[in-house]
């Protein structure tokens, strides 16, 4: 477990986990990662409560056959499945979700993922699942400068989008960009010297959000997490880009993914699928940034079900 990122938000977390119970629970940790959550969640839990762990990265399934624990499951897939299986194992509905979204440590340190720019000699590859077909190559080299100038823009929020979708056509025109380096060659290029660290962070992400259609695959949780989570129970999301942040907000508050008006009953009472628990982002504290730097952008949403 020590070559991944320590559980971010953890006591937080827990807060939010279910410790007693009259009958068998349903737990789900969506995103297993290293497991730190999974193994606290496991710990902390009620003894007949149940716990999933559900995550596409063939690491990661690695690290699940570590956990002894006959309380504990594992399912190599991405959450955005998670419904299918639940359905495949006659369960109706769950007692809580973890969803810990991003990039784990692991992946960004690890060179032959593609997913850092620090590691120039690396193929462009940054897929979780490395049995899907769609890598960061194909992507700069196949994609028309408008598609380009999308996923920069809206994934990365980057403000030259346009121009450097241009350059990397031109570049590609000339050889095929292959390794982080030839992407990194373009990026420099367009990148102010006072925040060249995060163009380039802007840049992978937004190739990276593209690769693993992880807004896509967000949707589809929440929505399933709507249809599934049973009354009292918990959903706890954390997030660490604006994008993730703003959609998770959005259908907790109004159960539309643009915050659009809720519907309302007679009464005026909102109707919602869920109802958010946190009246706002909670953040980590500054001891647990100063021990876990990658904490510093993480924001916890809670939701549940009341009826």
């Amino acid at each position: 477990m020590s070559n991944y990122h320590e559980p971010v938000m953890l006591k937080e977390v827990l807060d939010f986990v279910p410790k007693e119970a009259d009958k068998p629970l349903l737990l789900l940790d969506l995103t297993f990662g290293g497991g730190g959550h999974s193994r606290a969640i496991l710990q902390n839990m009620p003894p007949q409560a149940v716990l999933w762990g559900f995550d596409q990265d063939s690491d990661a399934a690695r690290q699940a056959k570590q956990i002894t624990d006959p309380r504990f499951h594992f399912f190599q897939a991405n959450f955005r499945f998670f419904g299918q299986f639940l359905q495949a194992q006659g369960k109706e509905g769950v007692d809580f979700i973890l969803a810990d979204l991003g990039v784990s440590s692991h992946q960004f340190d690890t060179p032959e993922r593609g997913f850092s720019f620090r590691f120039p000699q690396e193929p462009l590859d940054m897929r979780m699942n490395r049995q899907a077909p769609l890598t960061a190559a194909d992507i700069l080299n196949t994609y028309g400068a408008e598609e380009l100038q999308r996923v920069l823009g809206w994934y990365g929020e980057v403000k030259n989008a346009r121009t450097l979708a241009k350059a990397i056509v031109a570049a590609r025109s000339v050889r095929p960009l292959q390794k982080v380096a030839d992407l990194n060659a373009v990026i420099e290029k367009h990148a102010s010297r006072q925040k060249a660290h995060q163009y380039f962070a802007k840049v992978y992400q937004a190739l990276r959000i593209e690769v693993n259609d992880e807004m896509g695959a967000l949707r589809e949780m929440l929505e399933q997490a709507a249809t599934y989570l049973n009354p009292g129970g918990r959903m706890v999301v954390i997030s660490y880009h604006s994008l993730e942040d703003r959609l998770v907000k959005n259908f907790f508050a109004t159960g539309s993914f643009r915050g659009e008006e809720p519907p309302r009953d007679l009464y005026g009472n909102v109707l919602t699928p869920l109802q958010p628990i946190t009246r706002k982002a909670l953040i980590p504290t500054e001891e647990e940034i100063a021990r876990n730097p990658r904490a510093r952008s993480a924001k916890l949403r809670v939701a549940g079900r009341i009826r």
